[in-house]
């Protein structure tokens, strides 16, 4: 174990999204001791989300005594643009802020280090060290939701870029297509992603859907026009995928976020799209996401005990921690 700690401390990880919150306690060795959920209040304004996130961090402070336990530091993870070189929050459409020294603000407030990180990143670091690309030096960690993003991990190392790496959901898979959140025209999320699913099938069939899954069961179904918004969406992530492949040949890439909760329907489709597309390159496996909604949260927590000691956890679990996969 590293110098500095014992079986008694752990770090508070806390994963901000743009709905929600997930926080946690986790020791040493990533087994989560405490859990807290909080709504994120995104229509309230950048000063009520980072107060929020106070609160939460605060919580889980007071937890950590409850347990017996002493936080060594804190890991945040939140969406957007993040230097985490800065600790700079440098754009979020979703909770409004710009240019927010926002871990710098945290430490002020909590009086314990905080690392502060980018959401998706984490969770591909996360399920490089504990999920489903555990042991792969070059991967690829793409949640498919509301939006689509990528983390990438190149010789081991996630990459940044400042923060701007891994936008995948605004590379063009349409020109001239559906207008995107982003300003641009036919970005991939506005063909692939959950949403864009849902609201296609609606507008092709007339009849509305509360969301992906629901297109995915009218797929079971033989739904034709289910069959047509599904082909398109899988089409153009394989069309993305392959060109991942080309440039920067990841062993593994991870399909998670909520378009993957419909598994063998998206991957074994989107397998067989990205293979015909490929030629002399190193095909990789495709796989799903083993580490659900918690994988930002261990993420940022793998980032705090990092930035404490330079390492990761002394102990890494053999097989997906039980508390996480539950």
């Amino acid at each position: 174990m590293p110098d500095g700690t014992d079986r008694h401390d752990c770090v508070i990880a806390l994963d901000v999204g743009g709905t929600s919150m997930k926080g946690a306690l986790l020791d040493r060795d990533l087994h989560v001791l405490d859990t807290v959920r909080r709504a994120t209040p995104r229509a309230s304004g950048r000063d009520a989300v980072v107060a929020e996130i106070t609160a939460v961090l605060r919580t889980l402070e007071a937890r950590a005594t409850e347990h017996g336990t002493t936080p060594r530091g804190a890991g945040v993870v939140v969406p957007g643009i993040v230097d985490e070189g800065s600790r700079t929050a440098v754009y979020s459409a979703n909770l409004g802020w710009r240019d927010l020294p926002l871990g710098d603000l945290l430490e002020g407030a909590l009086g314990l280090p905080v690392a502060l990180g980018h959401d998706v990143r984490a969770g591909g670091v996360a399920e490089c060290r504990l999920g489903a690309a555990r042991g792969a030096r070059d991967a690829w960690f793409v949640p498919v939701g509301t939006g689509i993003a990528a983390a990438v991990i190149c010789d081991g190392r996630p990459l940044s870029a400042g923060g701007y790496l891994g936008e995948l959901g605004h590379v063009l898979a349409e020109p001239g297509g559906e207008p995107c959140g982003c300003g641009a025209r036919g970005c991939l999320e506005t063909i692939s992603s959950a949403a864009a699913v849902a609201a296609a099938y609606g507008a092709r069939s007339g009849r509305r859907v509360e969301g992906a899954a629901a297109v995915a069961a009218l797929l079971e179904r033989d739904d034709p026009d289910a069959r047509v918004v599904w082909d398109r969406a899988v089409d153009a992530l394989a069309a993305a995928l392959a060109t991942v492949t080309t440039l920067f040949a990841p062993q593994v890439v991870v399909i998670g976020g909520g378009l993957a909760e419909a598994g063998g329907l998206l991957l074994d489709p989107l397998r067989s799209a990205v293979a015909r597309r490929l030629t002399f390159q190193r095909r990789p496996e495709l796989v799903l996401a083993a580490l659900g909604d918690m994988a930002g949260c261990l993420g940022a927590g793998l980032a705090a005990w990092d930035a404490k000691d330079g390492g990761v956890a002394a102990r890494q679990p053999e097989e997906t921690p039980s508390s996480v996969a539950s």
